[in-house]
């Protein structure tokens, strides 16, 4: 057998978009196809079909228009959508067709044309080359496609079990250091305005040698300004020189703050703050209880809040506490669409609090076992996009007669 490129027996027929539509069932009305229907079988329009392309069970669809040009996908009974197509190929079964085509969705989606709204371009999709055995042999390389694939779901979904595991593990881990598991209690002689029994009444406890307080009586807290609006204002930027963060620079996994993507000039800083390097910034919007230090002198925006500690607290150890208080300050927030809590969520937030150096001790408990967390994390990071090589090295040699 040799190879012949998939023009010289493909065909593609474009869908279109219908006169009549509805979002419920009605008599005489099928689904109208498009991605989120193939790849979910969630339907959310219909049909008449009246000078649609009609597509049955199994077709093998492609994306013709839009970011995910190049995606394939199996139909449903229904009418193809008006960005999609549906795709043939003489003397190829549908398994076989479908899989080829999974394979070549990267070329595909790197190679479209146009600019505004990218599209498929057929002559790189015909250019691509194969083998068309016969179809029992067809089927016989379909069977083993569908076998390591599934071999390689199996790994994958072990992989992604351990990401979970180790995400449940970090937060153990972080629940038992605040709890005084992992260090050899000292007595602090320092007198603070601790908190009442009454607030701490739910509270988990704690050595006898430590106490709670309220963060605010450990160190000062402060919004990021924003004085002017609106927020973006491009004269907010003018002559910039200033970093400024935006609220999705805060990253906890980062730890420290070097890369920003804006500048705020002489003006913007005047309705600002220039916050010093070394400060600990703490998310309270959109993504909340994201900590990461400045590595820079930097301005922020008032979904931010900066702290800086008293003497007698060390930073890290306040990040740490705040990653381990993520969710139940996610449930401070409202039930609303941009997700925010208040500075006097924070500033009330009732932290376990021990000498300066069993603090010590603590964050480098967390940090050495969060360590030898993050590092098999990334191994497994690694084996994942591994697992997608291979599934792409399989359906090449498929295709070129070497399976």
């Amino acid at each position: 057998m040799k190879l012949i490129e998939f023009g010289s027996i493909s065909h593609i027929k474009k869908g279109k978009k219908p006169l009549r539509q509805t979002n419920q069932p009605q008599v005489d009305y099928l689904p109208y196809v498009n991605i989120e229907a193939f790849e979910t079988g969630n339907v959310k329009s219909y049909t008449d079909g009246e000078k649609c392309l009609p597509c049955k069970k199994g077709d093998i669809l492609i994306v013709c228009d839009g970011s995910r040009s190049g995606l394939v996908g199996k139909a449903i009974d229904g009418f193809v959508g008006s960005t999609l197509a549906i795709i043939t190929a003489d003397g190829m079964s549908q398994e076989y067709l479908y899989y080829f085509l999974q394979g070549k969705f990267a070329v595909l989606n790197t190679k479209k044309k146009g600019a505004a709204t990218p599209h498929l371009d057929p002559n790189i999709l015909n250019q691509q080359k194969l083998i068309v055995p016969p179809l029992d042999e067809q089927e016989r390389i379909v069977a083993k496609i569908e076998e390591l694939f599934s071999e390689l779901d199996n790994n994958i979904e072990t992989l992604k079990n351990t990401k979970k595991r180790l995400g449940v593990y970090r937060q153990a881990v972080l629940k038992s250091a605040f709890e005084g598991a992992f260090t050899h209690h000292e007595v602090s002689e320092l007198d603070l305005d601790w908190a009442s029994e009454e607030e701490t009444k739910d509270l988990p406890t704690i050595p006898k040698e430590w106490k709670y307080v309220a963060l605010s009586k450990l160190g000062d807290l402060g919004r990021g300004k924003s004085k002017h609006r609106p927020r973006n204002d491009p004269k907010l930027f003018e002559g910039g020189k200033y970093p400024f963060l935006q609220t999705s620079e805060v990253n906890t996994a980062k730890r420290y703050i070097t890369e920003y993507s804006k500048q705020y000039g002489e003006f913007g800083l005047q309705q600002s703050k220039l916050w010093p390097k070394g400060t600990l910034c703490i998310t309270i919007a959109a993504n909340i209880a994201e900590t990461a230090f400045l590595g820079i002198d930097a301005c922020f925006p008032d979904s931010v809040v900066g702290f800086t500690p008293y003497e007698h607290i060390l930073p890290e150890y306040i990040k740490h506490f705040i990653e381990s208080q993520k969710l139940k300050l996610w449930a401070f927030a409202p039930a609303t669409a941009q997700k925010n809590i208040n500075l006097d969520t924070l500033e009330n937030l009732i932290i376990p609090y021990c000498d300066v150096n069993e603090q010590k001790a603590v964050i480098a408990e967390i940090e050495s076992r969060i360590t030898i967390c993050d590092n098999i994390e990334k191994t497994v990071d690694i084996a994942l996009k591994q697992a997608e090589a291979m599934r792409q090295s399989i359906l090449k040699k498929a295709f070129e007669g070497e399976l």
